[in-house]
Protein backbone atom coordinates (compact mmCIF):
# COMPACT_ATOMS: atom_id res chain seq x y z
CA UNK A 1 0.00 0.00 0.00
CA UNK A 2 3.19 2.14 0.85
CA UNK A 3 4.09 1.66 -2.41
CA UNK A 4 1.31 2.63 -4.32
CA UNK A 5 0.88 5.56 -1.95
CA UNK A 6 4.30 6.64 -3.54
CA UNK A 7 3.90 5.79 -7.09
CA UNK A 8 0.45 7.92 -6.92
CA UNK A 9 2.33 10.94 -5.66
CA UNK A 10 5.36 10.42 -7.84
CA UNK A 11 2.47 10.67 -10.53
CA UNK A 12 0.63 13.97 -9.29
CA UNK A 13 3.91 15.54 -8.97
CA UNK A 14 4.97 14.52 -12.71
CA UNK A 15 1.82 15.51 -14.40
CA UNK A 16 1.96 19.06 -12.34
CA UNK A 17 5.68 19.67 -13.57
CA UNK A 18 4.01 18.91 -17.31
CA UNK A 19 1.72 20.87 -16.70
CA UNK A 20 3.64 23.95 -15.72
CA UNK A 21 5.93 23.36 -18.52
CA UNK A 22 2.82 23.78 -20.82
CA UNK A 23 1.59 26.64 -19.59
CA UNK A 24 5.34 28.14 -19.86
CA UNK A 25 5.75 26.92 -22.94
CA UNK A 26 2.37 28.51 -23.87
CA UNK A 27 3.22 32.20 -22.51
CA UNK A 28 6.22 32.35 -24.12
CA UNK A 29 4.38 31.81 -27.62
CA UNK A 30 1.69 34.49 -27.06
CA UNK A 31 3.87 36.58 -28.87
CA UNK A 32 4.32 36.98 -32.53
CA UNK A 33 6.45 34.51 -34.56
CA UNK A 34 9.26 36.58 -36.64
CA UNK A 35 11.25 34.99 -39.80
CA UNK A 36 13.65 36.56 -40.76
CA UNK A 37 15.50 35.64 -43.54
CA UNK A 38 18.37 37.05 -45.14
CA UNK A 39 20.23 37.41 -48.36
CA UNK A 40 23.08 37.44 -50.07
CA UNK A 41 23.19 37.38 -53.54
CA UNK A 42 26.17 35.92 -56.01
CA UNK A 43 28.52 38.92 -57.78
CA UNK A 44 27.01 37.74 -61.06
CA UNK A 45 23.42 38.44 -60.04
CA UNK A 46 21.87 41.69 -62.00
CA UNK A 47 20.16 44.38 -60.68
CA UNK A 48 17.12 43.37 -62.65
CA UNK A 49 17.19 39.49 -60.86
CA UNK A 50 17.34 40.88 -57.95
CA UNK A 51 14.51 42.95 -58.23
CA UNK A 52 12.72 40.00 -59.31
CA UNK A 53 13.65 38.22 -56.55
CA UNK A 54 12.34 41.02 -54.27
CA UNK A 55 9.18 41.42 -55.95
CA UNK A 56 8.68 37.29 -55.75
CA UNK A 57 9.47 37.45 -52.29
CA UNK A 58 7.21 40.40 -51.51
CA UNK A 59 4.28 38.48 -53.84
CA UNK A 60 4.57 35.88 -51.51
CA UNK A 61 2.38 37.54 -48.91
CA UNK A 62 -0.77 37.40 -51.12
CA UNK A 63 -0.34 34.14 -52.28
CA UNK A 64 0.20 32.28 -48.67
CA UNK A 65 -2.58 33.26 -46.02
CA UNK A 66 -0.50 32.14 -43.00
CA UNK A 67 1.85 35.29 -43.42
CA UNK A 68 0.61 37.65 -40.89
CA UNK A 69 3.21 40.63 -42.31
CA UNK A 70 5.99 40.51 -44.64
CA UNK A 71 8.87 43.63 -44.68
CA UNK A 72 11.47 43.89 -46.61
CA UNK A 73 15.00 46.30 -47.33
CA UNK A 74 17.98 46.27 -47.99
CA UNK A 75 21.26 46.48 -45.42
CA UNK A 76 21.74 50.52 -44.61
CA UNK A 77 23.71 49.71 -41.40
CA UNK A 78 26.94 51.70 -40.83
CA UNK A 79 28.54 49.03 -38.60
CA UNK A 80 29.39 46.68 -41.96
CA UNK A 81 28.65 43.60 -40.05
CA UNK A 82 26.66 42.21 -42.83
CA UNK A 83 29.02 39.57 -44.40
CA UNK A 84 27.66 40.53 -48.16
CA UNK A 85 23.96 39.80 -46.64
CA UNK A 86 22.30 42.40 -48.03
CA UNK A 87 18.71 42.05 -48.36
CA UNK A 88 16.36 41.20 -45.45
CA UNK A 89 13.10 39.93 -45.32
CA UNK A 90 10.99 39.79 -41.88
CA UNK A 91 7.90 38.08 -42.02
CA UNK A 92 5.33 37.25 -38.81
CA UNK A 93 3.50 34.39 -37.59
CA UNK A 94 0.75 33.94 -35.44
CA UNK A 95 1.73 30.20 -34.83
CA UNK A 96 4.23 27.34 -35.28
CA UNK A 97 1.49 25.78 -37.52
CA UNK A 98 1.19 29.09 -39.64
CA UNK A 99 4.97 29.22 -40.13
CA UNK A 100 5.08 25.58 -40.47
CA UNK A 101 2.21 25.45 -43.53
CA UNK A 102 4.48 28.79 -44.99
CA UNK A 103 7.66 26.65 -45.29
CA UNK A 104 6.11 23.60 -47.30
CA UNK A 105 3.72 25.82 -48.82
CA UNK A 106 3.68 25.27 -53.33
CA UNK A 107 4.59 29.09 -53.73
CA UNK A 108 7.35 28.99 -51.28
CA UNK A 109 8.77 26.11 -52.56
CA UNK A 110 8.96 27.17 -55.92
CA UNK A 111 10.37 30.85 -54.84
CA UNK A 112 13.10 28.50 -53.20
CA UNK A 113 14.06 26.90 -56.54
CA UNK A 114 13.79 29.82 -58.62
CA UNK A 115 17.02 31.81 -56.43
CA UNK A 116 19.79 29.23 -57.52
CA UNK A 117 20.90 31.12 -60.44
CA UNK A 118 21.18 34.13 -57.98
CA UNK A 119 21.49 33.56 -54.27
CA UNK A 120 24.80 32.72 -53.65
CA UNK A 121 23.26 32.33 -49.00
CA UNK A 122 20.54 32.70 -47.18
CA UNK A 123 20.27 32.56 -43.92
CA UNK A 124 17.68 32.31 -41.46
CA UNK A 125 16.66 32.83 -38.08
CA UNK A 126 13.11 32.33 -36.23
CA UNK A 127 11.47 33.73 -32.47
CA UNK A 128 8.83 34.18 -30.36
CA UNK A 129 8.48 38.20 -29.29
CA UNK A 130 7.04 38.38 -26.18
CA UNK A 131 4.16 40.20 -25.27
CA UNK A 132 4.84 42.63 -22.62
Amino acid sequence: MKLITIIACAIIALGSVLSLEAAVEKKAKSGTLYHVVSLKFKDSATPVQIKEVEAAFKALKTKISGIKSLKSGTNVSPEKMNKGFTHCFVLTFKSDKDRDAYLVHPDHQAFGKSLGPVLEEAMVIDFWSKKK
